[in-house]
């Protein structure tokens, strides 16, 4: 389980042997059909639920070897750190979220001082995470909250987080899993993208989809399911153009296709450490393999 950051070893190059794998992968995909694909001028065999279920598993292992260093993209250092850094990071970026807490914890670093807080002078602090105002108050809030109703501590079950301003099932499994040891699976964006893609799922709820991810999977594999399937939707499975010819499942994949297939096109579409650029944490854990991203405002050169 992924524990609280702390400082980084060295930044290490990104493994080109991820990129052989994927073209291998990619190969491979030629003479493996991926689950549900017809063949030529011949309808699609429907897909079993129990065949469903043992594809789902084979892609949670091999993501696992893809990325075994998968962890929370948000930089903390404790519970509270964890649970505002996830608040915030609603519409925007992990990587703009860690550019900009630094200065609000320096300045902000227990419930209390943060409940205490001038709104205007935070408002101004997280500015550049969008939408300020309405975070500035959910942030507010749920430090009251902490400080009034749980002795200035972050609680450890999902009833009580969910009862925190701006604090819903998915900012709470965050914290479940990363700060606490307690599975839970974290359906953002990315999440939902992939699960239906994958068809693990037809549905576009996400609680249904956590529901129904639940039983496919054993409780023990929730919270790093959902750092890979979401490590995998950033850097590989994008939203509007999926970098198929450099991906490592494509034997398993039902939607291969949808994407670039070409390998060395699809390759100049990867992301982060896995197209040689910065991540999105400023202060990445021991064994991530890419280079730290950069402090708000400055540049490589």
């Amino acid at each position: 389980m992924t524990k609280a950051a702390g400082a980084a070893e060295p930044a290490k190059a990104a493994k080109p042997a991820k990129a052989a794998k994927a073209t291998k992968a990619t190969k491979a995909a030629s003479s493996t059909k991926a689950a549900g694909a017809a063949e030529p001028g011949k309808p699609a065999k429907p897909e079993s639920r129990l065949a469903m279920v043992r594809r789902a598993r084979r892609i949670n292992r091999e993501l696992a070897e893809v990325f075994p260093y998968a962890h929370p993209e948000l930089d903390f250092r404790n519970p509270f750190e964890l649970l505002v850094a996830t608040v915030l990071s609603a519409q925007t970026t992990d990587l703009r979220v860690n550019q900009t807490t630094p200065a609000l914890f320096a300045k902000y670093p227990t419930p209390e001082d943060l409940a205490a807080a001038v709104p205007e002078e935070v408002e101004e602090l997280i500015r550049p995470t969008g939408f300020f105002r309405a975070k500035t108050k959910s942030i507010m809030g749920l430090a009251a909250a902490l400080r009034d109703d749980f002795g200035g501590e972050v609680p450890g079950r999902l009833d009580d987080l969910v009862k925190l301003p701006g604090v819903g099932r998915k900012t709470a499994f965050v914290v479940l899993g990363n700060a606490f040891g307690v599975p839970g699976i974290t359906v953002d964006t990315h999440f939902m993208r992939l699960a239906r893609r994958w068809r693990w799922t037809e549905s576009d709820d996400p609680v249904k989809i956590e529901a129904e991810i639940a039983t496919i999977f054993p409780k023990s594999e929730w919270t790093m399911l959902s750092h890979r399937v979401i490590f995998h939707g950033r850097r590989i499975c994008h939203a509007r153009k999926p970098a198929c010819g450099a991906c490592p499942i494509t034997h398993l994949c039902p939607s291969y296709g949808e994407g670039e297939t070409d390998p060395e096109k699809a390759r100049k579409l990867l992301k982060y450490e896995m197209g040689g650029l910065p991540g999105q944490r400023l202060n990445p854990p021991p064994g991530y393999p890419g280079r730290p991203a950069l402090s708000l405002g400055a540049s490589e050169g």
